[in-house]
């Protein structure tokens, strides 16, 4: 759904009563997850006929009565149907870090049912939009071999290029900026504890050369901290990393009752109600 957007739109309800409650805001990647991260991909993910498992971890005191143990959520496992693919939400599991935020979703896929090992991992921290996860999430659920490399880096570049981000003049196929030089997309070393089936991802020497990953970020403000991290290892297919791309870069609005702080003033915004 399209709108036109207004920047000097009000946003915080207390300036007025009669202010609407939801807005169509732009560029995406800057709008956050609406705080809703977990919800928005698990109700897609519903829809494809994945199935989802909680496991739980729970503790008690020595003196504790059994009704009083608490029982803490943990991982959530979304599994699709040939078991081939699955997404962790392990935000409540005291996950590692991207760029000082730590993991929401961890997305895996193997290649085939003889081995319980992942041939990939990409992982997003929370604020990235819920939209663009579930984008790729679709593009994954689609691939009748999620594992097989399908094309190259170039359709991650050319994906993001074709909504107006700025190609890198020194590296043009394989970074690119937003207009605004606030998000970024690039092809480089993956960052430590990114899991990868080939093992020269976590092995290689100083003096080696490392597999290449694809990692995306936002910092509205350079130095002041990222809004979001996702990291793609070195095995993840480049057409389904342009599928996140793609929709990152989407000039389309989307629907949000909540704003990051971080990138209030720098979001077109319409009514939606």
């Amino acid at each position: 759904m399209e709108a036109f957007l207004h920047s000097d739109f009000p946003f915080d309800p207390s300036t007025s009563t009669s202010a609407p409650s939801a807005y169509w805001v732009g560029p995406r990647h800057l709008a956050g997850d609406d705080g809703r991260l977990y919800d928005a991909v698990a109700e897609m993910l519903a829809d494809l006929g994945w199935t989802s498992v909680t496991i739980v971890r729970g503790r008690q005191e020595l003196d504790e009565v059994p009704e009083d143990r608490q029982v803490l959520p943990s991982i959530v496992l979304h599994i699709s149907p040939d078991t081939l693919r699955w997404a962790q939400w392990i935000l409540p599991d005291e996950p590692f870090h991207l760029g000082s935020l730590p993991i929401a979703w961890q997305v895996s896929a193997r290649a085939d049912t003889s081995s319980p090992l992942a041939q990939w991992s990409a992982y997003f921290t929370r604020d990235v939009p819920g939209e663009v996860l579930a984008d790729f999430l679709v593009a994954l659920d689609a691939r009748d071999q999620p594992a097989v490399p399908l094309g190259g880096p170039e359709l991650v570049v050319d994906a993001v290029a074709a909504h107006g981000w700025l190609r890198d003049v020194d590296q043009p196929g394989v970074r690119a900026v937003d207009p605004t030089f606030a998000s970024h997309v690039r092809l480089g070393e993956v960052p430590p504890l990114i899991q990868d089936a080939d093992p020269l991802a976590l092995v290689a020497e100083a003096d080696e050369a490392v597999l290449a990953g694809w990692q995306a970020w936002a910092e509205p403000v350079f130095g002041a901290g990222y809004l979001w991290a996702a990291s793609f290892g070195a095995s993840v297919p480049h057409d389904l990393v342009a599928a996140f791309a793609d929709s990152l870069s989407s000039t389309a609005p989307v629907l949000r009752r909540v704003l990051p702080e971080s990138t209030q003033d720098r979001l077109l915004r319409a009514p939606a109600d």
